[in-house]
Parts: structure tokens; sequence; C-alpha cells
């Protein structure tokens, strides 16, 4: 696939996109002091909005995880709210899948808005970054609690330090290997003197 957007061409020899480089040029690979959702600090913060606000950048990115589904059966894509919404339902639509989200109610990952599962229904959990793997976890918690069944969970990118040890097969497109450090004990706060920022939340 050649993908086109903004004069640019994000394309390797086997025709796949450079995520990292898209992720980059549309401002979504951010460099600074970050307050990541699991509390911890970072020099470096992945916006995935930034990337899916184009529609033929999300198709493009997002069409490369259909032949690591293909050998699962299920029917459904469930996201945790708010950062999967948009991949999901993207994702959900090129493999003609039913898209839902869980989002939080007082702490706890949950179904609302009238969502809700089959005995046993099969699911493909769609996150756009997988850090610490909480968020999916919590999903994974809410769909069993649910009676539903994951078999299967996906992300564009993987930023974990350590694998995030799925029950569930885990695909990403790419690793991108960035640092996290506990907010007591960060050297960017030391080193900047300013307090971590949480793009998602501005």
């Amino acid at each position: 696939m050649i993908l086109f957007c903004r004069s640019k061409i994000y394309k390797d020899r086997e025709g796949c996109m450079d995520i990292v480089k898209v992720y980059e040029e549309n401002n979504g690979l951010l460099r600074g002091h970050f307050l990541l959702s699991s509390g911890m600090h970072s020099d470096t913060y992945l916006q995935s909005e930034q990337v899916l606000q184009y529609p033929e950048i999300a198709t493009g990115v997002i069409s490369q995880l259909i032949p690591k589904l293909k050998h699962f059966d299920f029917t459904t894509v469930v996201s945790p709210a708010i950062g999967g919404i948009r991949f999901g339902y993207e994702l959900s639509r090129l493999l003609s899948k039913r898209s839902i989200f869980t989002e939080r109610v007082d702490g706890k990952m949950t179904f609302r808005r009238g969502f809700t599962l089959s005995p046993k229904e099969k699911i493909v959990i769609a996150e756009d970054v997988v850090t610490t793997g909480r968020s999916t976890k919590e999903c994974i918690a809410a769909i069993e609690e649910n009676g539903g069944e994951v078999v299967a969970i996906v992300s564009i990118i993987d930023r974990s330090e350590e694998s995030p040890n799925f029950s569930q097969p885990y695909m990403s497109l790419v690793r991108v290997l960035v640092k996290s450090y506990e907010a007591s004990n960060c050297p960017i706060c030391t080193t900047l003197g300013t307090a971590a920022i949480k793009p998602g939340s501005r």
C-alpha cells in the first residue's frame, strides 16, 4: 500500500508503512515531560489521536493489522475509552465486525450506553497504545464479567518495557521502547524542574 498525506509517502520497500515515521510527522510522537495514565513519567508520549484524525492515514495504518487477525474467530471489537475508541471503530469497520467500548465508572471499567454481550461472544480488544497493559486487563475483566470471551488483543504500538503478560495472544504493528519512571524517582523532574503534563487531557 502507498499512502499519500500532506505530500508525504509512507512506504518501505515491502510496501509496509513506517508507523513511527507516520507518528513523528503527524505530531503523534511528542518529546518532553509527560504523565502517563499509569501514573508514571516519561520523556516520550504517543498521541494516536493526532494520527487517526486523518481518515486516510487511519485506514492505512489499521489495515495492516487485518492479516494478523485472519486466523481468529470473533464477532466484536471492544476498546477501552477513550483512547481506543477511534482505533477500535476503524478496525471493526474494515473487518465488518461490531464495535463497542468500555469506560470507567467510579474507577471501574464497565459497559454503559446499553452495550451488552451474548454468552461466550468472541471478542478482540483493540487499544491504540499498550504501555503497562492495565487498562487492557481491566477491559478483559469487564468482558468476562459480562459473559464474553477475549480471543486476542491488538494495538498499533507496543511501548511496554516489560511484557504485559496477557493470557490471550497479543499483536502490535510496532514496538517502541520508551523509558518510564516512577513519579517519586523521575530524573526528568530533576533535570527540567517542571511538572509532568498529560497531553491527552489538554
